[in-house]
C-alpha cells in the first residue's frame, strides 16, 4: 500500500509518531546520545526533527581518544556535568542507537 503523500514529505507512521512524541518529553533536559561509533553525544535536548536531533551546550566525546569507555565517561558526566565544547550540535538520526536521560545514567 503506498504512503500517503503530506507536503513535501511522506505520512509518519503510527511508530514514528510514538518515538517523537516519547522524544519531546525529554526536550529541555539533558540527554546522552549513544552511536554505533566511538562517539558518544552528551547535551540538553533542543530539538527533534525527522532526520536530525538537536542539542545545545553539547560535549561530544570520542571514546577511542581516551582511557575512559562510554559508561564511565556518562557516569562522570552525571556526577561532574557535561563539558560542553559545542554551543549547538545536530545528530543524525540514523547515527543515534539510543537516547537516554543523563540523570537515568546508573552509576556501577
Amino acid at each position: 500500500m503506498a504512503e500517503k503523500k503530506r507536503g513535501r514529505g511522506r505520512r509518519k507512521s503510527a511508530a514514528a509518531r510514538e518515538i517523537d512524541a516519547e522524544l519531546k518529553r525529554f526536550v529541555g533536559k539533558n540527554v546522552v546520545l549513544d552511536t554505533s561509533t566511538p562517539i558518544v553525544y552528551i547535551g540538553r535536548l533542543e530539538s527533534v526533527s525527522e532526520k536530525f536531533i538537536g542539542l545545545k551546550d553539547v560535549d561530544v566525546h570520542d571514546t577511542s581518544r581516551g582511557g575512559s569507555t562510554k559508561e564511565v565517561y556518562c557516569i562522570d558526566a552525571r556526577k561532574y556535568g557535561v563539558k560542553k565544547n559545542r554551543n549547538f550540535a545536530l545528530v543524525s538520526r540514523g547515527a543515534v542507537i539510543s537516547i537516554s536521560l543523563l540523570e537515568d545514567v546508573v552509576e556501577y
